[in-house]
């Protein structure tokens, strides 16, 4: 009798240690050694002081929230190479409406209008003309940036508004940076939207098996075309976060970010073959690249050794991402 208790208590737990895969918690796995690294190492130069720790937070803000729209791309099977350059025309939009006086309101309504005219561009593109979202993308990525360069002639456009600023950016909240409220907020959204909606379903289903989703009722086209505008508004937003910080609109924001933020989704543990997506994921994979970013500038590296770091960091994610799909 005493023996069949036993046997009875000792089996689920046998059960729960053959379900757990430690590769599913690879990006969390991966951020507390990241973290304790940069602790232990740069201990005696301030990286885990209170100031630095939410510098960090304020310098992945704009990768998390255009990674947070990125990570609904990406699990419906599709890419958007032109998120950075979105974001660099999106602030000089911003800019450009403050400065005609249009005031708070008129400079969102410029800067997110930007980037839901862009997104709608590129998914009419993928889902009405049938080219591939890499191709379509990248032409735009582009395109916009040489818009955003020529709009102004590569001059920045100073911000002067102060209670923009400080809505967009540069504002603290007692000891809370305002980004970091950005961020949580929009966390918080687009896990919902993506684990307890149908849109949710109907994206990873679009990305896990586009023909069984379509054969059951899902319009993949749509989701497709309202993936593309998500990451066209929240790069969008994402450029007025840039131009709040910066009191400033600039052709060179958001450049390169498109490498970050794909990383940080692909880290993250979504799939980038598509049908599988993580928010909290994400999240962490963003903060991660940030960490990074920041422990080596403290270190002192170079640009260029801080490239050639963060291009390890892709080809990482690409083949972090590549094990997920074959498991």
């Amino acid at each position: 009798m005493q023996s069949k208790v036993s046997s009875e208590v000792k089996q689920p737990s046998v059960s729960i240690l053959k379900k757990f895969d430690w590769r599913d918690y690879i990006v969390y796995i991966a951020f507390v050694g990241v973290l304790i690294y940069f602790s232990v190492t740069l201990f005696d130069q301030g990286f885990l002081t209170s100031g630095n720790l939410l510098n960090i937070v304020r310098q992945t803000a704009t990768i998390t929230l255009m990674a947070l729209a990125m990570t609904f791309v990406i699990s419906s099977g599709e890419i958007d190479l032109s998120v950075g350059s979105i974001a660099a025309l999106s602030s000089l939009a911003g800019a450009l409406a403050l400065q005609a006086g249009y005031g708070i309101f008129g400079g969102l309504i410029a800067g997110v209008g930007t980037g839901l005219l862009v997104g709608i561009v590129n998914g009419l593109l993928v889902t009405k003309v049938a080219i591939p979202s890499f191709l379509v993308t990248l032409g735009t990525m582009g395109a916009v940036k040489g818009i955003a360069m020529w709009v102004t002639d590569t001059a920045p456009v100073p911000i002067v508004d102060a209670d923009f600023n400080f809505i967009f950016g540069s504002g603290d909240i007692g000891p809370i940076p305002v980004l970091l409220i950005w961020t949580l907020v929009f966390a918080i959204i687009a896990h919902i939207l993506l684990r307890k909606t149908s849109y949710g379903r109907k994206v990873l289903a679009t990305g896990g098996n586009e023909n069984a989703a379509r054969f059951s009722g899902v319009k993949t086209a749509r989701v497709k075309l309202m993936v593309f505008v998500g990451t066209g508004l929240m790069a969008g937003l994402a450029g007025l976060l840039y131009a709040g910080r910066m009191n400033a609109g600039r052709f060179s924001f958001g450049e390169g970010d498109e490498l970050s933020v794909i990383a940080a989704v692909i880290l993250g543990g979504t799939a980038l073959a598509g049908g599988v997506g993580t928010i909290i994921g994400t999240v962490i994979g963003s903060l991660m690249i940030g960490v990074i970013n920041n422990g080596l500038i403290i270190m002192g590296l170079d640009v260029s050794q801080q490239m050639i770091i963060r291009g390890l960091i892709i080809i990482l994610a690409v083949a972090l991402g590549r094990k997920a799909v074959s498991r």
